[in-house]
């Protein structure tokens, strides 16, 4: 359930609520009793990353690095792998 800012226009007064996303905007200002409370348009949760960046790599255990750097350590770029795709596929065009 997300947090709601509200504000009242007779008061000022200025909360959050904690309540449902189909739950009807609240309307009666809990300070001063008036019905000039309005729901304000906030910039909703937003996702925060600490760290020098964030890749499928990262969590990775240790006995699975140890066993990928002995598979032949081809690197992470990838390059190797591009080059067999391109030729099967001109390969799978030729044929056809």
């Amino acid at each position: 359930m997300p947090t709601y800012d509200y504000e009242c226009d007779a008061c000022g007064h200025a909360f959050e609520l904690f309540q449902s996303i189909t739950a009807e905007p609240e309307k009666k200002c809990p300070k001063c009793g008036r019905r000039k409370l309005r729901r304000l348009i906030g910039p909703g949760a937003a996702i925060v990353f600490k760290g020098s960046g964030f890749y499928q790599t990262d969590y990775r255990s240790p006995s699975y690095k140890k066993a990928a750097a002995a598979e032949g350590g081809s690197g992470s770029n990838g390059s190797g792998n591009g080059s067999a795709k391109s030729k099967s596929a001109s390969t799978a065009k030729s044929k056809s």
